[in-house]
């Protein structure tokens, strides 16, 4: 089968085109036909050597997948062959076909098309398993979302506003922050132009921070946040290593938590995977939360599409087409 693969660590010249055999699939896995995979943070940091991939994975990037089943292994029950999914990878995506554990596919949303959907599974596993199950947030609570407009960001933003949020998101320039309005949020601050800090605090301060960015928005959070609030730090795009003073975490009560999704437990996937069914799937049915995909490019031009995702000049995900859909 045709695949990207990573040559050494390095830039996106890195990514090269490779044949490989087909996956061999597990008892409890399907082997998944794949029409479009996305781009996400953590296939960058792979990219770069700072991510491996975990023992048992395929060291194909590529964390989310849709596609087609063509084959199953004798414990899968839920699925049938021919049957259109998603799914959330534990890598191998960039390839013709991958294998995955059958718990981690979820249905199609209806009105999707099966490349767009590629988009959903890393960012709403993300984003659900952090916020809703970390973070515990609830209706009427403040929720600050930092990059906004970006994949993680548009999600948190619509996430936020299905269950009864309020929202303010940060991005600049103009046209990244009028996508942050028109999917909802309920104030948009222009980072180059305004204190966040000082805008959150006017607004009550912040219940819950989703925080992409890192360096000296680390201690920023702290002043935006309100009394035992929790903060959610999921990437360092400006730097992981900041001196910062605690004092706030102490008297605010505050939780100030790291994450990352693909060394979690199957059994808490499978859980994320049943519950974006049961109560988000229907939200994208009904159109109440939008699927943002700002390009799709071929998969033999994943490394256009990582150069344009390390720019920042995207609104929502990349996708790479690999099959007829």
């Amino acid at each position: 089968m045709h695949a990207i693969a990573i040559s050494s660590p390095g830039g996106p010249e890195a990514l090269q085109a490779t044949i490989r055999p087909l996956p061999t699939y597990k008892a409890h896995e399907v082997l998944i036909k794949v029409t479009a995979t996305g781009i996400n943070g953590p296939d960058l940091m792979q990219r770069k050597g700072l991510y491996p991939a975990p023992a048992g994975a395929s060291d194909l990037p590529g964390l989310e997948v849709s596609g087609e089943i063509v084959a199953m292994g004798e414990q899968v029950e839920r699925w049938q062959i021919g049957g259109h999914v998603v799914a959330l990878t534990n890598g191998g995506g960039y390839a013709e076909y991958v294998a995955v554990d059958a718990n981690h596919c979820l249905t199609v949303p209806q009105g999707i098309s099966l490349t767009d959907a590629a988009g959903l599974p890393e960012t709403f596993f993300t984003v659900w398993s952090n916020v809703f199950i970390g973070a515990g947030l609830t209706a009427g609570e403040t929720f600050l979302v930092h990059g906004g407009a970006g994949g993680i960001g548009t999600t948190c933003i619509q996430l936020g506003k299905a269950f009864g949020a309020k929202v303010i998101a940060t991005d600049s320039p103009a046209e990244r922050c009028a996508i942050c309005t028109q999917l909802g949020a309920d104030r948009v601050i222009d980072y180059r132009n305004e204190d966040f800090v000082e805008v959150v605090r006017k607004e009550g301060g912040a219940n819950v921070i989703l925080d992409i960015v890192g360096g000296a928005n680390v201690e920023k959070n702290f002043k935006a946040a309100n009394h035992d609030a929790r903060i959610i730090q999921l990437a360092f795009a400006s730097g992981s290593k900041v001196e910062v003073n605690l004092m706030p975490v102490m008297l605010k009560r505050l939780i100030y938590t790291g994450s990352t999704l693909r060394t979690r437990p199957d059994a808490f996937k499978t859980r994320i995977a049943r519950e974006l069914e049961a109560q988000v799937w229907p939200k994208i049915a009904n159109g109440q939360i939008k699927i943002v995909t700002h390009t799709i490019l071929p998969l033999a031009e994943a490394a256009k599409a990582h150069a344009l995702m390390e720019s920042g000049q995207h609104t929502g995900k990349i996708l790479l087409k690999v099959g007829v859909s």
